[in-house]
């Protein structure tokens, strides 16, 4: 290919001094640059190759192992005799051996009723044993696995109200598998509803450890400011380190990285 440029070019241009040239090659126009030194010629557009049957197969290989993955029917199916998941042959915790027997997960409480429970309040037994005040998800949508033998399994979204404090956005309800879940009766919502929480008490303050109190004054005194206020450390998180700000982080670096398929 580049003897017959180099042909080419000595044909129709003079060898001299250094300049751009266009040539027509099987239909396409190349842009070649003659060097003054030398009079060679090198293509200065390169165009990345295009694999386009590697990247259909990379789809389809995502696509695969999407579908090859295990539904939450399969995932978290249980033998209540040996008190093992089948697919992984894992055994529960002991302690969870009376809550399997005797309570419900959330998704066999929506199957059996109206339009799956939307609308409905569920709250669970470890909440109503720890905590005071009420805590409960009020249901909004459901999405069934219909491919479950008595479609009990699924995702489920809903407003979540934990220790009297309601939150203002719709998500998806957790830990829908475990054997703690409860239908809180019609006559009972309003109770669970006009609760009031306490107001928060006020942020505590302590002083700073004196070398860093000494450097922060300092740093007051070399940058002109006139604050007289005593240095005081806030005893209060910004940061909620719970599921949702390691969700939010993740869904923030899989959308930098963008997705598979």
């Amino acid at each position: 290919m580049l003897i017959f440029l180099f042909v080419l070019h000595s044909a129709n241009v003079q060898l001299g001094g250094g300049g751009h040239a266009s040539h027509h090659f099987c239909g396409k126009r190349i842009q070649t640059y003659r060097y003054p030194f030398s009079g060679t010629l090198c293509n200065m557009a390169k165009k990345k190759r295009l694999r386009l049957i590697a990247e259909m197969a990379r789809k389809i290989r995502a696509y695969r192992e999407l579908k090859s993955r295990p539904r939450e029917s399969q995932k978290y199916a249980l033998d209540h005799e040996t008190m093992r998941r089948p697919l992984t042959g894992k055994m529960l915790p002991v302690l969870a051996w009376q809550d399997v027997r005797r309570e419900s997960r959330l998704f066999s409480l929506l199957a059996g009723m109206r339009l799956f429970g939307v609308g409905r309040m569920f709250t669970r037994k470890s909440w109503l044993e720890d905590h005071n005040e009420p805590s409960f998800w009020q249901i909004t949508k459901v999405k069934v696995d219909y491919t479950a033998e008595n479609m009990d399994h699924g995702k489920a979204w809903g407003v979540l109200t934990y220790k009297g404090k309601k939150e203002s956005e719709m998500k998806e309800v957790d830990k829908v598998m475990y054997h703690d879940w409860r239908l809180i009766p019609k006559h009972m919502e309003q109770q669970f509803k006009d609760f009031e929480p306490l107001p928060e008490p006020p942020v505590r303050h302590v002083p700073y450890p004196p070398l860093l109190r000494a450097m922060m004054l300092a740093h007051r005194k070399t940058g002109g400011s006139t604050v007289l206020d005593e240095p005081a450390l806030p005893l209060q998180r910004d940061v909620v380190l719970n599921k949702d700000y390691f969700r939010r982080q993740e869904k923030e670096r899989r959308s930098k990285e963008g997705t598979a398929v």
